[in-house]
Parts: structure tokens; C-alpha cells; sequence
């Protein structure tokens, strides 16, 4: 199968090893990856902050860059979020944009459930010798409704030790601007979080958002516990 790869402007920037991680896996399993050079933000930031003229642009530009794709995976539950959640109200008054809009949506999938729900999937050949729990980012629980695939996955990874993390629907606090316009908020509710992942003794954080392993894992680090944060594509693309 085609596969078109939206890595994400935040992966692409700051965790670019996701993405390579994610075309690694997606070649094992045999697929052809391709990546268009054009793509940029999904306009999920200024979504975030209130400049929707500026994300319709974004969204425009994302359908142009992806229409010939046969399917779209991305390694954050978020971004594919706002493409199929906040794309047709965007395209609204525009039949152009919304025909384009409506044919697009349907083949941007995140990574664990185009692995499990479109594949079928679960073995991906990996190897990840490590005590690790999952958090289920707002956007991957609440928005996609990804379900168990991600669970499903990493239980069927080679030498990993799966724990449950305590409390795990609760959101970190991360929430894009909403950390920084509500910091206070937000780190009483990342406190939580990062107590939950240290209560299960676990080596590595795991999720299917870099921006919620990124909130994580700075607490984590500041804290000296020891405890590391890693995508779960990179922990599926291990071998």
C-alpha cells in the first residue's frame, strides 16, 4: 500500500525521530512511504489561540498537499483530530473547499489505528525490552476514539513490560496554549500525572502525542526521576 506520512509541524521540528521512527515501522510492514515536501501545520495552533482565517489558509494548503494521497497516517492523535473535526466547519460556505474537505477527512488516520483498525494488525515485529505505560492523550481517547488499539500494540511488543497507569483518562494539562494561558491549572494537573506514571515504577512514558510526552517528560526530567518519555512509534519501530 501507498502511504502518505503527515509528520506534524511539532514532530517535524522538535522530535523529529518520531517521524523517522513512524516511516520505519510503515516500511517494515511493507508499505511504500511517501512524504510530501509541501506540507506544513495543520493550523491547529492558531485554532488554539483564536486566528481561524489564518488555520482555513493552513487547511486549505493541507488538502491541496494531500489530495492525491490514498491514505494519510500521522504519529499525533491531535492533528488528525483538528483535520476531521475542524476542517468541514472551516469549509463552510465554500461548496469548492467542502467537497474537498469532505472526500480528504476520511483517509487521515492516526498511526495506531491505521496499524490495528485499517491493517488489522497487532505483531509489528518490535522489540522494546522496558517497563512501560501508556497515557491516552484527550485528543486519541476523547476525539478519535482509538480505543485499545494502542494497548493492543504495545502488549504485543517482544520483552516489554506493560503497567496501567493509575488514573490514565485524566488529561496531563498540556492542552496546547491552554498550559501556558492557564499555568497554574496546568501544572497542578500535570503534578498529577507525573505521579501517576511514577506510581507504576515504569522506565518509559509512552503516547500517541508529542506534545503531552513533551509536557510529561519535562516534569519528569525536572524532577531527576529517572523516568524518559518515547512515542509510541519510536517504541514500535524498535527491533
Amino acid at each position: 500500500m501507498r502511504v502518505t506520512l503527515f509528520v506534524t509541524c511539532l514532530t517535524d521540528t522538535l522530535v523529529p525521530e518520531t517521524g523517522i521512527a513512524t516511516v520505519r515501522l510503515l516500511e517494515r510492514l511493507g508499505h511504500d512511504v511517501q512524504f510530501p515536501r509541501a506540507q506544513t501545520c495543520c493550523g491547529q495552533m492558531h485554532l488554539n489561540t483564536g486566528y481561524r482565517d489564518e488555520a482555513r489558509e493552513l487547511a486549505r494548503r493541507f488538502v491541496r498537499v494531500f489530495a492525491g494521497a490514498d491514505v494519510i497516517v500521522a504519529p499525533s492523535a491531535s492533528c488528525v483530530a483538528t483535520v476531521r473535526e475542524f476542517y468541514p466547519a472551516l469549509a463552510e460556505g465554500d461548496p469548492r473547499f467542502e467537497q474537498w474537505v469532505e472526500a480528504l477527512t476520511p483517509r487521515v488516520v492516526e498511526l495506531s489505528e491505521f496499524l490495528v483498525g485499517r491493517l488489522g494488525v497487532e505483531d509489528v515485529g518490535a522489540a522494546f525490552p522496558h517497563r512501560v505505560t501508556y497515557h491516552p492523550t484527550c485528543h486519541s481517547l476523547r476525539s478519535l476514539r482509538v480505543g485499545d488499539a494502542p494497548y493492543r500494540l504495545l502488549r504485543a511488543v517482544r520483552g516489554l513490560e506493560f503497567v496501567e497507569l493509575p488514573d490514565a483518562t485524566e488529561c496531563c494539562g498540556f492542552g496546547g496554549t491552554f498550559a501556558i494561558k492557564n499555568a497554574d491549572t496546568s501544572s497542578a494537573m500535570l503534578a498529577d500525572k507525573v505521579r501517576g506514571v511514577l506510581d507504576t515504577s515504569a522506565e518509559v512514558c509512552t503516547a500517541a502525542d508529542n506534545s503531552c510526552l513533551m509536557h510529561i517528560g519535562g516534569a519528569l526530567s525536572r524532577l531527576r526521576s529517572g523516568v524518559r518519555t518515547a512515542h509510541l512509534a519510536e517504541i514500535l519501530a524498535a527491533a
